[in-house]
């Protein structure tokens, strides 16, 4: 990875080359990285058996807000499909970048709204099937909704050129 000495604004523009890995699943990363230039691809379980190709990014799309914005591991490994130029917003910058590109945040706060109400629907569903199959289950429903909210694995990542183009995870 190189990066470039563009701090003047907001971020840290950064130049990740082809194949490599800008995000690793399972680790703390608490940056959030706005794609400038080239294409970012995204993976559950890459580079094992389970490895599931989850969308491709391109400029103007963000990665990386679930660990910037819940403190969490990433829950998803991110990897240059080609030489990608992207800016960094660390947390002492999230205020800043905020400020400066709200609409963007916007766009982010929505998706996420969105996936929520995926997962709320796949719960309801999942509470539906159980009913149906008469399985007794030791947790109850109300308790797999909270304990659902708790530990939200979705996500959702946005196209601003295509703001209603979303996917979950």
């Amino acid at each position: 990875m190189m990066e470039s000495n563009k701090d003047k604004q907001t971020g840290k523009l950064v130049k990740f080359e082809s194949e490599s890995i800008i995000l690793q699943e399972g680790e703390a990363d608490f940056n959030m990285y706005k794609i400038v230039r080239g294409h970012v691809e995204l993976y559950t379980g890459y580079g094992t058996k389970q490895e599931v190709l989850l969308g491709l990014l391109g400029p103007s799309s963000c990665f990386g807000e679930f660990g910037i914005l819940l403190h969490k591991e990433a829950i998803y490994t991110a990897v240059a499909y080609s030489d990608v130029y992207c800016l960094r917003v660390t947390e002492g910058e999230i205020d800043k970048f905020m400020t400066e590109n709200h609409v963007v945040m916007l766009d982010i706060m929505r998706n996420m709204a969105k996936t929520m109400v995926v997962m709320q629907k796949q719960i309801d569903m999942l509470a539906g099937e159980l009913n149906e199959t008469g399985e007794k289950s030791s947790i109850s429903i109300a308790d797999l909704k909270r304990q659902s909210s708790r530990n939200i694995r979705g996500y959702a990542i946005y196209n601003p050129n295509n703001p209603g183009n979303y996917f979950s995870l």
